[in-house]
């Protein structure tokens, strides 16, 4: 059976780096130009080949995104930024513009190429049509089924690939395609500048009483009736594989490396445990009980098992769930001492019970009775950010492993 490629966001080389550790198959980058994330760090020139070739010394591939809706001042630069990235070792470019795939198959024909969910691509015609132009793989729209992946997959020869997604947001609008910010806010959600109106609250007003809102109410907070929930489908990993997807694709760019290497680790095991067995596969909840320790909203299967309905959307808040606090990276670890040198990046103090946690364990769970300074002072409190704290631990742990704690009130 070909293994199901699990493909992670990198919003930055950090980020890069963790989801590879913590075990992605491949993982997608923007630039600074031409990625739907302006708002994320994303990468220079000299960060790709950083990050291509820790990627590739571990066996791990890099896609760059060049999906943005571009318009003329934008294709003005398209050429000299391709004879920029084409010799540097991507291993795809992912699109969504015509006038961009000319571009690229112009000035960098060897270099391979995904077509972005930007493009709509719902139905086996499309994607047929897209490989015959020389596209290697489609990245289906979220408004589809299992039932109508499959048929997709059936009906498109077996060297083009399908890639589609399966947890993180979920957009109001078909597939991304959103006018709302550029209407609302001046910023152009398919040049990478979303504003993200979907999560605001809404009034009504009446057209002869200007000046006057009227709630809309679901709870006194408000109304949030263009709100979705969160895509997660780490419960239907068979249903997924089996559909005939090559490539399960997590969202979230922006997110942290907290974010990054919990949300793939748990789809890591998830995946590797199918493949072990797959007639005899058992879910383990334990896996979802991990994601939601993740800053998160509700979540939903988005439209796999069958349109959504009212209970796919968020009424009553656009804020985050978030049950536990990012506090630390572990930097080394003192096998005689049991000393753990931990980069701190967020508040923690003496008395708090932490957890930490590795690419290949759940967690470790340790109360913090002694912390000392990088000069091994003993200390009360992390207060500033990317500190050095030493910290006595009970178990050994590694470089990469993350720390965290249940979140304050």
């Amino acid at each position: 059976m070909k293994r199901v490629e699990l493909l992670a966001p990198a919003g930055d080389l950090e980020k890069l780096k963790y989801a590879i550790l913590y075990g992605a198959d491949a993982v997608y980058i923007g630039g600074q130009v031409f990625g739907l994330r302006a708002a994320s760090k994303n990468f220079s020139i000299e960060d790709m080949k950083e990050g291509i070739a820790f990627a590739h010394e571990r066996g791990r591939r890099v896609f760059l995104t060049l999906n943005i809706i571009p318009h003329n001042e934008d294709i003005n630069y398209l050429e000299s930024y391709i004879d920029q990235i084409k010799d540097i070792g991507l291993d795809a470019v992912i699109l969504s513009d015509p006038g961009t795939f000319m571009f690229v198959k112009k000035y960098a024909p060897n270099l391979e190429v995904h077509l972005s969910t930007q493009a709509n691509n719902t139905n086996y015609m499309s994607a047929n049509f897209w490989h015959e132009q020389g596209v290697k793989r489609v990245i289906l729209a979220r408004e589809l089924s299992f039932e109508e992946i499959a048929e997709i997959r059936a009906k498109t020869p077996m060297s083009l690939e399908i890639e589609a997604f399966v947890h993180g947001a979920m957009c109001i609008s078909y597939s991304g395609r959103c006018l709302m910010s550029n209407y609302m806010a001046g910023r152009d959600a398919n040049r990478g500048a979303c504003a993200q109106p979907c999560r605001w609250e809404y009034n009504l007003v009446e057209k002869t009483r200007p000046g006057e809102y009227f709630p809309v109410e679901e709870t006194e907070a408000g109304t949030f009736f263009f709100n979705s929930k969160d895509l997660c489908v780490i419960d239907q990993i068979p249903e997924l594989i089996r559909s005939g997807l090559d490539s399960l694709k997590i969202e979230g760019r922006m997110k942290t490396i907290y974010y990054v290497a919990s949300i793939v680790r748990a789809y890591r095991q998830a995946i590797d445990e199918f493949y072990k067995d797959p007639e005899n596969y058992v879910y383990n909840p334990e896996w979802f009980e991990e994601l939601q320790k993740v800053s998160h909203r509700e979540f939903t299967h988005g439209f796999y098992n069958n349109k959504p309905t009212h209970e796919d959307q968020l009424y009553t808040t656009s804020s985050y769930v978030r049950t536990y606090d990012f506090i630390g990276v572990v930097e080394s670890y003192d096998k005689e001492t049991g000393i753990a040198t931990i980069e701190q990046r967020n508040h923690f103090k003496k008395g708090d019970m932490i957890e930490i946690i590795g690419p290949n364990y759940f967690y470790h769970e340790h109360l913090v009775d002694v912390m000392y300074d990088k000069d091994d002072e003993p200390i009360e409190v992390a207060p500033h950010a990317k500190m050095i704290v030493k910290i006595p631990l009970h178990h050994e742990v590694k470089k990469h492993d993350l720390v965290r704690m249940v979140a304050r009130d």
